[in-house]
């Protein structure tokens, strides 16, 4: 009894978690968790972006890294100056000349150390040429199109939009669905921004003459405000504090009620913070991000735990989008928006008063078939059906499912293998029957003997969508999900819950099944 009374409350919560799906209005009254299921964008309309991964750039800045390395590795006094002439960068291909013949395979050795198989080194007489391969490339490729995917994903889901689909497509491209968003706007400036930002100090020795001629003097850069680009700040090339260093960035306010985003470094970067902060106190240092300098406060004293305040005239909005900038990390290369595409939710509308008329149409003519094929079973059945539907949904919106097009193509195709997997056990009720058994002992024979079948066509159609939905993207994904959540309701309804439901309408008893004939 205890294991019928289960079976009963599985399928009432079920139910009642497709609730404020099935009844908007509804929704209030249920807690946050039991929420509707969310729609695609080709349900609800919204914004379509297709992103590229610029990997031009990316190469050239790994060959400006590539060039630093180089020539860090050839002047460390720990290790022994090894001199050299000639280094170039031209074209992401790195090359120097060894003044030494004697010294040739010792250089190529320590950058074989240093840089180990991120490049290629090769000789020819005293001069070393490093560069990468097209595997190199490739991998490069691959791991920014990951970290960018990743990364999009974090800046998206930190702004509150919900179900956005974000996936690579065509070896450098990301394509980013937004369901809901009409002005996708914002969301562009905060995906587009690197987000690369770095701790600089402040050459105070640069002349207001040498400013204004915009000649910076060797190991200088002239960066201009982010604000107010026509003023610009000489900040030292050398990267005291990089922002990869960074674990946490929040907006939040000042003494003065000023919106500022403050800054938290893990056990590196506060080390750093605080060196910076002890070894410079009373100069500037410069905070930049993506090539412009966001503030250069001057250093009052040591700011040991690596914690830091950003200010720099923020509204509360641009404190907040500088927070889930830094917090989500920097772009590996930067992106660019090659197709926006805005889809109206008119379209949406009326694909789903449509797909709900012709569910409507189908469920009925369903109902109505097995009721007159099996009398009071095919009422059962039916209250089955209905059970499974609601499920689906329920299951769907619990776990944070988005319904499409394919995905209601899921659900369809479900009903109709629920509703094969009610005849079998009728039939064979039926054919039980007929070789002389009592109705009782036929509904156990009948269930006994089709569950096997039932079972092997159920996890046959589970596999199925387990691939599709591993090797699948975008719609396939969403209709296998459907699938496999409408095969395992489907399996507990047409299995367990209909057996209970026949139990309960035969009581015990040997009554007469209406839709057999001796």
């Amino acid at each position: 009894m205890f294991k019928k009374l289960l079976i009963v409350f599985v399928a009432i919560f079920g139910v009642l978690l497709s609730v404020p799906t099935m009844v908007p209005s509804a929704a209030r009254y249920f807690p946050s968790w039991m929420h509707p299921i969310s729609l695609g964008l080709d349900l609800k309309g919204g914004a379509q972006l297709l992103l590229e991964v610029d990997t031009k750039t990316m190469f050239q800045e790994k060959s400006v890294q590539l060039y630093d390395e180089v020539r860090s590795a050839m002047i460390d006094r720990n290790k022994g100056m090894i001199r050299f002439s000639g280094l170039k960068n031209v074209e992401g291909v790195v090359s120097l000349v060894v003044r030494e013949d004697s010294e040739v395979t010792k250089a190529k050795g320590r950058l074989k150390s240093v840089l180990g198989d991120t490049v290629d080194i090769s000789s020819s007489g005293n001069t070393i040429t490093l560069s990468y391969s097209e595997k190199q490339k490739q991998e490069m490729i691959q791991d920014a199109l990951a970290r960018s995917i990743e990364i999009v994903r974090r800046r998206i889901d930190a702004l509150g939009t919900k179900e956005p689909s974000i996936q690579s497509q065509g070896g450098k491209y990301i394509l980013v669905q937004l369901p809901g968003v009409d002005n996708p706007e914002h969301i562009k400036e905060l995906i587009g921004k690197t987000a690369k930002m770095t701790f600089h100090l402040v050459n105070e020795n640069v002349t207001p003459e040498q400013l204004a001629s915009g000649v910076a003097p060797a190991g200088t850069e002239f960066l201009p405000y982010m604000e107010s680009s026509w003023s610009k700040v000489p900040v030292y090339s050398r990267v005291e504090v990089s922002g990869e260093s960074l674990k946490d960035s929040q907006a939040d306010f000042d003494q003065n009620n000023m919106p500022v985003v403050t800054t938290v470094f893990d056990a590196t970067g506060a080390r750093r913070f605080a060196k910076l902060t002890t070894e410079h106190v009373n100069e500037r240092f410069a905070i930049v991000l993506d090539g412009k300098v966001l503030s250069a406060p001057t250093i009052r004293e040591t700011i040991p735990g690596g914690r830091g305040q950003i200010s720099g005239g923020f509204t509360l909005q641009g404190a907040k989008d500088l927070a889930v900038l830094l917090r989500s990390g920097a772009l590996p290369a930067p992106l660019q928006v090659v197709e926006e595409r805005t889809v109206g939710a008119g379209l949406g509308a009326d694909t789903i008063a449509q797909g709900k008329v012709g569910c409507l149409v189908g469920v009925l003519l369903i109902m109505l078939f097995m009721i007159i094929v099996y009398r009071a079973f095919g009422v059962i059945a039916d209250i089955v059906l209905l059970v499974n539907l609601a499920m689906i949904i329920g299951v769907s919106a619990l776990m944070g499912a988005t319904l499409t097009l394919p995905g209601i193509a899921g659900i369809v195709l479900t009903l109709g293998m629920a509703v094969d997997a009610n005849i079998l056990p009728f039939e064979r009720i039926r054919d039980e029957i007929r070789s002389g058994a009592t109705s009782l002992r036929a509904v156990d024979s009948g269930f006994n003997r089709s569950m096997k079948t039932v079972l092997d066509g159920e996890l046959t159609n589970l596999i199925c969508s387990l691939i599709l939905f591993q090797f699948g993207a975008g719609p396939i994904r969403g209709f296998a999900v459907t699938l496999s959540i409408g095969v395992i309701t489907t399996l507990f309804t047409c299995i367990w819950l209909s057996r209970v439901l026949i139990d309960f309408y035969m009581h015990g008893k040997n009554k007469k099944i209406g839709y057999v004939k001796k």
